[in-house]
């Protein structure tokens, strides 16, 4: 049996068509393991996945928008991971976010998100294809190449999931 955690992300992207992500120890590995993330986290109860998201970007960048702002969900992933012994199912939702002149701001991140997080950056789709280190989701980078030009999916495009 394990444990539902949903949550909301934003896929972030700037003037120049390049999307911000951090680059966040992977805890579910048991050596320090790297990936790459795009701002998010998990549903509180009672929130919907607008609020969360909208709520995340305030608490892990300082950046305030209103829920409805954030549109439709884009693109959704699944999949289960541990840790410390405990099984979790994570259904992740995404937002696409066009945003001007954001500068990052993790005064409101939590002792856990300080210690988990190592940087913030800017990365084109090429930077996206060519990283050395994981990047979740995967396909991140056909996601945004749809996206970016203005395009909008019927329905949520399903990513796959990042871990084995």
């Amino acid at each position: 049996m394990s444990i539902l955690r949903t949550t909301a992300r934003v896929l972030l992207a700037d003037d120049s068509d390049r999307i911000l992500v951090y680059r966040g120890l992977l805890l579910q590995i048991e050596d320090p393991f790297y990936a790459w993330f795009t701002p998010g986290g998990a549903v509180d109860e009672g929130e919907s996945l607008q609020e969360a998201a909208a709520r995340e970007l305030r608490e892990e960048l300082g950046h305030a928008v209103a829920p409805g702002a954030l549109g439709p969900v884009v693109a959704v992933s699944s999949g289960t991971w541990s840790l410390r012994e405990t099984a979790y199912r994570s259904v992740d939702s995404y937002f696409f976010l066009r945003v001007s002149g954001l500068e990052v701001d993790t005064s409101g991140m939590d002792d856990e998100e300080r210690r988990v997080t190592d940087r913030f950056e800017w990365w084109t789709v090429s930077e996206l294809r060519a990283a050395a280190e994981l990047v979740v989701p995967m396909g991140l980078a056909g996601l945004l190449e749809y996206l970016l030009p203005g395009n909008q999916p019927a329905r949520p495009v399903e990513l796959p999931w990042h871990l084995a």
